[in-house]
């Protein structure tokens, strides 16, 4: 196991820039456990984050991935971007968001509807709830 140290700055030339770099880390491994400390000093408070981590593995979802169509990789790469500006805009890990098995599946699948979202394995009413018009505007609009 891994581990590595972040401190998120709480100031406005830097919080978004820690912030991240600190994101970009965690899309590029397996996270095991964090725990995170709020750190206050005579000059600066942050928060200050330990992730244990390992290299991540391929996955399911990469075979996937390249077995894809040209159109239906044009509309995942579409998927992942706005999965990332939808896990800013509300400071959730991409993950939260939606997996690349389920980007996959949407991709393929490309829902009309909401009612369309029950085929695709990880979208229960929550996830199409929160999810579902987004998606089905960006596909709409491709």
């Amino acid at each position: 196991m891994n581990i590595k140290v972040f401190n998120i700055r709480l100031d406005k030339t830097n919080c978004q820039e820690d912030q991240n770099r600190m994101n970009a880390f965690l899309d590029s491994v397996e996270i095991k456990l964090t725990s995170t400390n709020f750190v206050t000093t005579t000059t600066v408070d942050f928060w200050s984050a330990v992730v244990f981590y390992e290299p991540k593995k391929e996955s399911k979802a990469s075979q996937e991935e390249m077995e894809l169509s040209v159109e239906d990789k044009k509309i995942y790469f579409a998927l992942k971007k706005w999965r990332s500006d939808k896990s800013q805009q509300l400071l959730l890990p991409h993950y939260m968001i939606c997996h690349n098995s389920e980007l996959v599946a949407i991709a393929i699948k490309k829902p009309q509807t909401l009612e369309d979202f029950k085929s695709i394995k990880g979208f229960g009413e929550n996830k199409t709830a929160n999810y579902g018009d987004d998606i089905i505007s960006l596909l709409n609009a491709l």
